[in-house]
């Protein structure tokens, strides 16, 4: 058994939206759109945007609203890139303790995600 990848369901208040930040701020690229969802890749990375115009919003859920930790190959290129495009940069990039090269970024509906790289031993 292997898994090859995964992808993310979030719900979003504003699908246009939320599919024109992830193309334009964060890089990804549509891969499938219509009946209230929008699927996104970058790489090996997948995310689901359903619609869901009344439900709370994920600032609402305050430390819930975590929904992945991406581990990437060189990280400060990708650090530089988010930046250069005004992402709301969550937690500046820094060395971890455990081994990680790390940094977070919050969307624009409130989800905030981790990217990591392993540090040289």
């Amino acid at each position: 058994m292997e898994i090859l990848s995964t992808r993310y369901v979030l719900a979003v208040q504003d699908l246009a939206k939320s599919a024109a930040y992830y193309e334009q701020k964060l890089g990804f690229t549509t891969w499938w759109s219509g009946e209230g969802w929008h699927f996104l890749r970058r790489g090996k990375m997948m995310v689901m945007l359903g619609e869901c115009a009344d439900d709370r919003s994920a600032f609402e859920t305050r430390n819930h609203s975590y929904f992945a930790y991406v581990d990437v190959k060189d990280i400060d290129a990708l650090y530089a890139e988010y930046k250069a495009k005004g992402v709301d940069i969550h937690y500046e990039i820094g060395d971890k303790p455990w081994g990680q090269r790390e940094f977070g970024i919050l969307t624009v509906d409130g989800h905030r995600m981790m990217f990591g790289e392993a540090l040289e031993d």
